[in-house]
């Protein structure tokens, strides 16, 4: 007899049935808990990655806001005409640009803590093979 959802109903197998399917469930516990942590390694990754390059962005704009704040130095003490204020909104620009891109590379490292560790899934399936064990 099968339920709604497809799953047999074993409550009239024999000990012997049941045992005699441990190893293929055990076999496909493992297996999907590598295709698992497969999938879970690309994504940390492209997330690690992705990250890291927005970081890189950030860092590019922060490089090039260096000089124009020294340029906005250099023409605001050295003469105050309003030179210095197209300097001032050269180096607000990269600055905005830079926290721009910071929170985007936080918000991608973020996700890595977010996902589920493979493990973790282990554990917890260590722990209740472990109660079932212990309920017998």
């Amino acid at each position: 007899m099968t339920t709604p959802r497809g799953f047999r109903d074993r409550a009239d197998d024999s000990l012997l049935t049941l045992l005699g399917e441990v190893p293929e469930l055990v076999r496909n516990l493992v297996m999907a808990e590598i295709d698992s942590a497969k999938k879970w390694l690309a994504s940390a990754g492209k997330n690690a990655g992705m990250g890291g390059a927005w970081f890189l962005v950030a860092l590019f704009f922060l490089f090039w806001s260096l000089p124009a704040l020294g340029a906005f130095t250099i023409i605001g003490l050295s003469s105050w005409i309003p030179a210095w204020v197209a300097s001032l909104i050269v180096v607000g620009i990269a600055l905005l640009g830079v926290v721009v891109f910071a929170l985007l590379g936080i918000a991608r490292f973020r996700r890595l803590s977010r996902s589920e560790n493979p493990v973790r899934a282990i554990a917890t399936d260590r722990r209740i093979v472990k109660e079932s064990f212990d309920e017998l």
